[in-house]
């Protein structure tokens, strides 16, 4: 299965809008790109294994692997990613400016539903990170 997130990017926070086969499944908060310094900025474009993952503090979450220079990298909900994040991606369902957005943890069970039951099944799951003009961009070409 493929995920796709197209980020959006501000000083004050990344917005992005992840689509799971194609479809719109939620908007996103991340921190600012400050050049993938740990805790402190989004991690790079690219493409990226998800796996399931366990721990006390986020119970059964999603991780993302082979992140240049990272661990740790996970989903989990927040509203305000320059308070509630170091690195990692929270969905949301709605937004409220950059970096800001609200009912997170509704977003982030609907997200938990659809990617941990391919995993539970062995089935691969990439997410793909794009900035938000990419398309356009390529049209450009």
């Amino acid at each position: 299965m493929e995920l796709l997130l197209m980020r959006s990017y501000d000083p004050s926070g990344c917005n992005g809008r992840l689509f799971c086969k194609g479809r719109f499944t939620c908007f996103t908060i991340e921190l600012p790109w400050r050049n993938n310094l740990r805790n402190h900025s989004c991690i790079p474009e690219g493409r990226y294994p998800l796996k399931a993952g366990h721990s006390l503090k986020w119970g059964y979450h999603i991780r993302l692997e082979g992140v240049p220079g990272r661990k740790g990298i996970v989903f989990h909900p927040a509203h305000y990613a320059l308070l509630q994040l170091q690195g990692s991606i929270a969905p949301v369902r709605a937004l409220q400016g950059m970096g800001v957005g609200y009912l997170s943890t509704v977003a982030y069970d609907q997200v938990k539903a659809l990617v941990l039951p391919v995993l539970e099944r062995e089935e691969e799951v990439y997410l793909t990170i794009k900035a938000e003009d990419y398309e356009r961009c390529m049209e450009g070409r």
